[in-house]
């Protein structure tokens, strides 16, 4: 089954935070402070993944072009490798490129080796190593990747 991706609603913060606590050892997961201011920048996006009417996973963006950060990218373990992260992602980089937005950046635990290789396979590279960025004492990667300019798409 497709999934439908949609804006965030306030309703959904719940579900998200729970969401987000599943996904993250805790340290590395968002309080629900934190994911509320998040959410509430107004240079934020969130797109929601819906599969059988739950929410399977959700992207959370910030954004100051011609950059723009990625936040969390979250997908519940039983959707996970079935194209959720990709769609979620592939949505919203199109919608950050019509904002004007260039470069996107993210952490990821160096560790993460499925999280390094998906984002790898997205077309971002390492551009940095943070030490010590998580719980300080985990390294992280800061990693990249440039958008194609609005209305060029990139060829095959």
């Amino acid at each position: 089954m497709t999934p439908v991706l949609r804006p965030y609603h306030p309703r959904d913060f719940s579900a998200l935070y729970r969401l987000d606590q599943a996904c993250f050892p805790a340290g590395i997961s968002y309080s629900k402070t934190t994911l509320r201011y998040f959410l509430s920048l107004r240079s934020a996006e969130c797109l929601v993944a819906m599969q059988d009417a739950h929410i399977a996973g959700f992207i959370l963006t910030e954004e100051n072009p011609p950059l723009a950060h990625i936040i969390t990218l979250d997908i519940a373990e039983k959707f996970r490798r079935q194209g959720l992260g990709s769609a979620l992602l592939s949505e919203s980089e199109r919608n950050l490129a019509l904002r004007g937005v260039r470069h996107v950046l993210l952490e990821t635990a160096a560790d993460n080796e499925a999280g390094v290789a998906f984002w790898k396979h997205h077309g971002y590279g390492i551009a940095a190593t943070l030490k010590r960025y998580y719980l300080g004492r985990l390294d992280a990667y800061e990693m990249r990747k440039i958008l194609p300019a609005q209305g060029v798409t990139a060829s095959t």
